[in-house]
């Protein structure tokens, strides 16, 4: 069986799980996957991504992370940025060492693995890496996971879920280093959906430290609808709201007063009513943003994506890139993450 039927037969398999992070999964009413992605990913659509797609093969250096404006250093060569790079691959169809991208991928893994301590830290030491890199790290790993031959993904994979289990606080949330401490939402959702990853690839994860961290997020939403940076308090936003809907949607939690609320509060921030377009974390509120109304369905979606995937190729620039304050290379890949949605590839941001 070629790895491209095993990428087919994973998510048939993950498709056909009901609940694959929560007890408390629900029947979807709207199914966005019904929707043509050829209407919503036309031609110039189509054309973007390749190019957002090529600019990030340019930049993968033979180690497997990406060489941006700082070198081998910074945000750009970091884990984030080259777990990223890979679920953008593999967001066009290809898996490790099959398809356009096949070998590409393939390099991101090598670097995940050389990347991957004793501890199970998935960092290169680097002063700009922290549980976010290992976060999208470890979700990236574990998409891959079932389609690549490597053996040793597999052990380093193991140890990154078991360190995220390990280090979970009282509260059920994570913070900034490896260890035990305080939380904050935006690094609890992405481990979050690092373990709902895991699980769906095979991956033992702990009962308690899913109802912890479900538990987490429910208290960090807010009177209004939006989600605030701790329990503690302090203002609700644009990006922390779309990121803890899609975290609630990841443990299978689809409907309910907390949702519609959530959803309310997103849908202010369509994209082209300037709210957010010239914010620092613009990306990584639209990663989660898109990947909540994907969710939804119905015309939250069909007026949603439109409306971002019109925003992005406005702002594409002549080499194929996005720009961004973290780099180039991290906003391109998270462009071109949120542009291949409709194409439905990863189980991970599957409704």
């Amino acid at each position: 069986m070629s790895k491209k039927t095993q990428f087919f037969c994973l998510f048939l398999l993950w498709a056909v799980l009901p609940g694959a992070f929560s007890e408390l999964a629900a029947q979807r009413v709207d199914d966005p996957k019904e929707a043509e992605p050829d209407k919503l990913v036309d031609a110039r659509t189509r054309k973007a991504i390749e190019r957002g797609l090529k600019f990030l093969v340019r930049k993968q250096i033979k180690t497997g992370n990406l060489k941006g404006a700082m070198g081998q250093g910074g945000y750009a060569g970091g884990v984030a940025t080259c777990g990223l790079s890979g679920l953008a691959f593999m967001c066009n169809g290809s898996a490790p060492g099959e398809g356009k991208y096949g070998d590409e991928i393939d390099r991101c893994v090598e670097f995940m693995i050389k990347s991957t301590n004793e501890t199970g830290y998935v960092s290169t030491n680097a002063g700009s890496e922290n549980m976010y890199g290992h976060g999208f790290a470890t979700l990236f790993m574990a998409q891959a996971y079932g389609m690549s031959p490597k053996k040793e993904l597999g052990e380093k994979l193991r140890k990154s879920i078991k360190l995220i289990v390990d280090i979970q606080n009282a509260q059920g949330g994570w913070r900034y280093r490896p260890v035990k401490s305080d939380a904050d939402l935006s690094i609890t959702i992405c481990q979050i959906m690092a373990l709902r990853a895991a699980r769906d690839a095979g991956i033992n994860v702990p009962d308690e430290t899913r109802k912890k961290c479900i538990e987490y997020v429910k208290k960090s939403q807010a009177a209004d609808g939006g989600f605030r940076y701790t329990m503690g308090g302090g203002h609700t936003s644009f990006p922390l709201t779309a990121a803890g809907v899609v975290s609630l949607y990841s443990a299978g939690i689809y409907e309910g007063e907390a949702i519609d609320k959530a959803l309310k509060y997103i849908e202010r921030y369509r994209p082209g009513s300037g709210s957010v377009a010239n914010s620092s974390y613009f990306f990584y509120a639209h990663y989660y943003a898109c990947q909540a109304m994907w969710h939804a369905g119905g015309d939250r979606w069909k007026n949603w994506y439109p409306a971002i995937r019109n925003h992005l190729l406005n702002q594409q620039q002549g080499d194929g890139s996005w720009s961004g304050p973290h780099s180039n290379e991290f906003a391109t890949a998270m462009a071109c993450i949120i542009l291949q949605i409709p194409y439905n590839y990863l189980p991970v941001f599957s409704p």
